[in-house]
């Protein structure tokens, strides 16, 4: 959910994007894949078949908004008591990524270090890059007049399913609203 589009980042974080638009596009369909998910399983329970199940989904369009953080370098699985060495300001922002999660950014500047243990030189990832918001609108009728409350439900069991999946400390401490 972040990019770089510096050449030897890659190598360090398989799957990271290369672009702002690849680092969106790949939440948008992260998110879009749960409320299908969820949706499906409503359908199925109700009976439906795969053919209308999947005539249903085929009206619904989900819009992402979403600010990804771009990484210049990375400091990938260093352990707590290791010092991250600092980069040049242009080299920044220098992430700390913990499995395949940015937890944070090393602030130090070139010739200093990082502490991850006592968080020197530690900085939080900005707020702009922790928050997406979005709109799920559909075209057919029955989920059109669906009740708040019904909406909510599908979008709290996406969130659930997101924080169960393989970016699950992603999405830990997720929650949907909606308005």
């Amino acid at each position: 959910m972040v990019y770089s589009t510096a050449a030897n980042v890659p190598a360090q974080v398989a799957g990271i994007a290369n672009s702002e638009a690849g680092a969106q596009a790949f939440v948008s369909r992260l998110l879009m894949q749960a409320v299908i998910d969820v949706l499906e399983e409503q359908g199925r329970s109700a009976g439906l078949s795969d053919a209308i199940i999947s005539t249903i989904l085929g009206q619904l369009t989900v819009q992402v908004r979403y600010t990804p953080l771009r990484c210049m370098t990375v400091a990938v699985n260093q352990p707590a008591n290791m010092d991250i060495a600092g980069v040049a300001d242009m080299m920044k922002p220098h992430c700390i990524i913990v499995g395949n999660t940015v937890t944070a950014l090393c602030n130090a500047p070139n010739g200093m270090m990082c502490q991850l243990a006592n968080a020197m030189m530690i900085a939080n990832i900005p707020a702009t890059h922790l928050s997406i918001s979005g709109s799920l609108t559909t075209t057919n009728v029955i989920m059109a007049n669906w009740s708040r409350e019904m909406w909510q439900g599908v979008v709290n069991r996406a969130v659930r399913m997101l924080a169960s999946g393989p970016f699950g400390t992603n999405f830990a401490s997720a929650f949907a609203t909606v308005v």
